[in-house]
């Protein structure tokens, strides 16, 4: 016969893991259908006056997925891939009271910002963004080993022409060296070329079912899940 304690322990090992699955699917509802504060495309628009209402709201959906990536990562680092996403997500912190309710409600903590880069010769940079590479195929149902199209977060500045932007092309196998014409390559995140290593590309994040804690375990600069710098 099973002793009793066992069954308890066992009930409340049920019980913890049925309720961090809702809160964690709560949280992903939450970033997906919040409504980012009044007046905050309009800020773009001072910053990007190219940008049409249009193109501020594409970016405003990639900002949306750079959350999510967050999120989905397990609150570990993630570095921002885009400077249009990166401009808006200043703009948001500067709603204080609204950003941090945002990452209190969503995250369960501050997130820190992070400024955009691209892949180069800093290895936590570098595994930020080859997690954030992962999780956003996986948002949009993408191979992130062998994509056919760029996600949203890594499309936006191409798509939108920004000048000062990152540009990404998911197939460089047939340009030749120097002809790429500035874009980085997709199949770059995969490679360890830039540092010697591949960290954070398919590394095990946090779905609700499995995988990272989603208790946001330290990264490697020693500030804490979310920390990535900031201005």
């Amino acid at each position: 016969m099973i002793p009793l304690l066992v069954v308890v322990a066992v009930l409340i090992v049920i019980v913890f893991v049925l309720w961090r699955r809702q809160a964690w699917l709560a949280r992903d509802q939450f970033i997906r259908n919040t409504s980012f504060p009044q007046g905050l495309l309009e800020r773009l628009a001072k910053r990007r006056p190219e940008l049409s209402l249009k193109d501020r709201v594409l970016v405003s959906r990639a900002l949306r997925q750079y959350f999510l990536v967050y999120h989905h990562a397990g609150y570990r680092f993630v570095s921002m891939p885009s400077q249009a996403a990166d401009d808006l997500w200043h703009e948001f912190i500067l709603y204080t009271k609204a950003y941090d309710e945002f990452c209190r409600k969503a995250f369960g903590r501050f997130f820190h910002h992070t400024p955009a880069v691209v892949l180069g010769p800093d290895r936590l940079g570098n595994a930020g963004l080859r997690r954030a590479w992962w999780y956003a195929c996986k948002e949009e149902n993408i191979n992130p080993r062998n994509p056919t199209r760029l996600p949203l977060l890594f499309a936006i500045d191409t798509k939108l022409g920004i000048a000062d932007g990152f540009r990404y092309t998911a197939d460089c196998k047939n340009l030749k060296p120097g002809e790429s014409g500035g874009a980085h390559c997709a199949g770059d995140f995969s490679s360890s070329s830039f540092d010697g290593g591949t960290e954070g590309f398919g590394d095990a994040g946090f779905s609700g079912e499995g995988g990272d804690s989603g208790g946001g375990g330290a990264d490697s600069s020693g500030c804490g899940g979310g920390c990535g710098g900031g201005d």
